[in-house]
């Protein structure tokens, strides 16, 4: 059964600001619904210029302000999250993703929100033992997530998942993989990389792979998730997979540099990860190598979009257009140098 959004349906977005919410938000405009945006007073507004959104200040850890962010809309697409694969205090990641998805989400019922999308990710998926890309059917369990960021964002899904099975919570599970593309204004872990690699600055890697997929794309596949979604199911957005030396070179095609052909052995990586760890709790700065980025690494991030292709209609364009479009992104933006 389809679910058309309808023009001048009030659609709440949170996360508006960032990354992925920001292309959420223009997907839904070119829908024609009344928006509004969930922001925190500290967040960036670059991505909303011009946008004609309403703008609503609140956080996830901020019961009250959901509550008042909610209050006479219809939908909701809950795309915020703490993207970080390393923090000062771990605990925050965990209390912006897990218990702010939980508190989000019963107010979402308190104020009676018809239809919910929900922004997972793969990183609440199996892939250690896995033979190929992996699916929907291998959901992760929490205990044997690799770091704070993919346990909060396991235990977020597992917690939407319960209150759609108990409480009736009418939401639908979006698991995306590795967004690319314009307006990574942070930028996220994988835009931090793409604008290092562009300027130059990684002559080597580590043999692992991930699937990318254009931002605008996995924004149109929120919208599809919500037209023509199953409330309790889960869907992958992902994109193409790949080696990341194949990113690599495909960056340094694309900017005229040579490709990095030096491929580095994990465990000599490990102590220069610890001590960038200790200089960034002094620092406050997000270390350019962690820990468990490095045991994340052991694994290929692969997954099919299977599932959404056939009952969605979802579909991807190749990476390098993702790859060409965040690299002209960050030019213009004066990132390059």
């Amino acid at each position: 059964m389809a679910f058309p959004l309808q023009a001048g349906d009030s659609v709440l977005v949170t996360g508006g600001s960032g990354f992925l919410g920001s292309a959420v938000l223009r997907a839904l405009l070119a829908r024609g619904v009344r928006l509004r945006a969930l922001v925190r007073p500290s967040s960036p507004r670059e991505n909303l210029a011009g946008l004609g959104c309403e703008l609503v200040e609140g956080d996830l850890t901020d019961p009250a302000s959901l509550r008042t962010a909610l209050r006479g809309v219809r939908h909701l697409f809950h795309v915020a999250a703490d993207y970080r694969l390393w923090a000062p205090d771990p605990a925050t990641i965990l209390r912006v993703n897990l218990d702010g998805t939980r508190a989000l989400m019963q107010a979402a019922m308190a104020e009676g929100v018809e239809r919910i999308v929900y922004t997972s990710s793969v990183a609440a998926l199996k892939v250690a033992g896995a033979t190929g890309p992996v699916d929907e059917s291998a959901p992760l369990d929490p205990d044997e997530a690799i770091g704070t960021y993919k346990r909060s964002k396991t235990l977020a899904e597992r917690e939407v998942e319960r209150m759609v099975a108990q409480e009736g919570l009418p939401a639908i599970i979006v698991n995306p993989s590795t967004p690319v593309g314009p307006r990574d204004i942070r930028p996220t872990p994988t835009g931090r990389m793409i604008l290092d690699a562009a300027r130059g600055k990684i002559p080597a890697f580590v043999d692992t792979g991930l699937n990318i997929a254009h931002v605008d794309d996995i924004a149109e596949g929120h919208l599809l998730a919500f037209e023509h979604g199953a409330v309790g199911e889960r869907y992958i957005l992902g994109g193409e997979n790949l080696p990341l030396r194949d990113l690599l070179a495909e960056i340094a095609r694309q900017t005229g540099r040579r490709a990095p052909r030096i491929r580095l052995p994990r465990g000599p990586l490990y102590p220069i990860a610890l001590g960038a760890e200790a200089v960034a709790r002094v620092t406050g700065r997000e270390p350019l190598l962690t820990v468990d980025a490095l045991r994340m690494s052991r694994y290929r991030m692969f997954f099919t979009s299977a599932k959404a292709e056939h009952e969605l209609g979802y579909r991807a364009r190749p990476y390098a257009e993702a790859v060409a479009d965040a690299i002209a992104w960050f030019r213009e933006a004066g990132r390059l140098g």
